[in-house]
């Protein structure tokens, strides 16, 4: 699955000249987390989060007098006193795996999403890789259950557990085989069906071993 599928597109983007003040008025307004700082024409040249504006004002246990200095501080500076510029990317065509990747390498919140001349063509953000997967595993689909057996090493035992499921009407939309080093392995499927019940007879009749936590 590709980022494109569900990035936001033509994010709201700012100049690094505009004033904190403004950077923060964005950001509420908008109820976004991240502004990519974008030069003339569009190319990326840094990005500012509501954390970086954050750590610019005042603390709530700072004297008044403090508070004021901060203040007066705080609205002459500008994002490019701010912003990230060593920033991670990624292209349009790039997969849910590669954003995954960044986010747990980086320790982001968002990434823009640029062309081959870094022109900001939209951002992607943690909320955007939870909906991904949520779709790309099924989460919340009405009448899913999702199904954890044993791994027991059996031939064609993915095969024997799509005919099995087909031959009896039950819609499998998910299937997947994790192989864990030194640890049992285990097999999830995704399964719509109202009588859950039936599909644990079904299984275990066939000598599947349920996983419980």
């Amino acid at each position: 699955m590709y980022i494109s599928e569900y990035m936001t597109p033509n994010p709201i983007t700012i100049s690094s000249a505009v004033l904190l003040p403004e950077a923060r008025r964005l950001l509420n307004e908008y109820h976004i987390r991240h502004l990519p700082v974008v030069d003339r024409e569009n190319r990326l040249v840094g990005i500012v989060s509501d954390r970086d504006l954050r750590s610019a004002y005042p603390s709530s246990v700072t004297s008044r007098e403090e508070k004021l200095l901060a203040f007066e501080q705080v609205e002459k500076t500008t994002v490019a006193d701010m912003m990230t510029t060593s920033c991670s990317t990624l292209g349009p065509d790039a997969t849910l795996d590669d954003a995954l990747l960044i986010f747990d390498r980086d320790k982001v919140g968002g990434i823009p999403v640029v062309s081959e001349d870094h022109v900001v063509l939209g951002i992607f953000s943690l909320l955007d890789l939870t909906t991904a997967f949520r779709k790309l595993f099924g989460v919340a689909e009405e009448g899913s259950i999702l199904v954890e057996v044993e791994d027991d090493d059996r031939d064609n035992i993915l095969s024997e557990i799509v005919i099995l499921l087909e031959l009896h009407g039950i819609l499998l939309t998910r299937l997947i085989r994790l192989v864990e080093k030194n640890h049992l392995n285990k097999i999830y499927m995704r399964i719509n069906s109202q009588k859950p019940v039936e599909v644990y007879k079904l299984l275990r009749s066939k000598g599947f071993v349920f996983l419980e936590p």
